[in-house]
């Protein structure tokens, strides 16, 4: 992920980062930081449903597949009965239309992706109720079913194949908290073997 400051391109790392020593591994190849999407959804200050939750907590590393069956782009997904019984309708299905969208609030429309244009509604973080891109109808569709009403017997779980290794649900301070510590320890460690070596 890259995004510019000014005259500055700031770097962030992402995919399969959820502790301090991912912090240090990315900052040791350069980067200026790192996203951790899985890894805050699965705190307690998440607001996916407590149920949903246990679902990703219960899934192992293998437990996610990669499939272009919801809407034809590539996206990981925790393994569901729906995902295995629906590998070919999925695809089937054109993207929803205005009718079908209709439930959907402008509060949880796409945002458009990338840097906004300067003056934009989107640089002043407002939403905007924007035509479905080519993979984002059925995909937001389907991600609010089960993400926000907790119906993953017709939505989809994104996730980051590190939802495997998460096994606790700390608020996002004890979280931030953690990875700080964690990062430090890590630092200490390897400038203590580096002068030792």
């Amino acid at each position: 992920m890259v995004d510019a400051i000014g005259d500055r391109v700031v770097v962030l790392a992402a995919g399969g980062y959820f502790d301090g020593r991912g912090l240090v591994a990315a900052l040791a190849y350069g980067a200026d930081g790192i996203a951790m999407g899985t890894r805050f959804l699965l705190t307690a200050d998440s607001r996916v449903p407590d149920g949903v939750k246990n679902q990703y907590l219960a899934t192992t590393v293998t437990g996610t597949v990669v499939t272009t069956k919801v809407d034809g782009a590539p996206q990981r997904v925790i393994r569901t009965d729906l995902v295995d019984i629906s590998s070919g309708q999925l695809a089937a299905q054109p993207p929803p239309g205005p009718v079908e969208r209709a439930d959907i609030s402008p509060g949880d429309q796409d945002v458009a992706p990338g840097p906004a244009p300067r003056g934009s509604s989107h640089e002043a973080g407002q939403r905007t109720d924007m035509a479905p891109s080519r993979h984002g109808g059925q995909r937001t569709v389907m991600t609010k079913a089960a993400l926000v009403e907790g119906r993953t017997d017709v939505g989809v779980l994104p996730t980051g194949q590190v939802v495997g290794v998460i096994d606790g649900l700390p608020s996002v301070a004890e979280l931030i908290g953690r990875i700080v510590t964690v990062a430090n320890q890590t630092l200490e460690r390897l400038s203590t073997e580096l002068r030792n070596a």
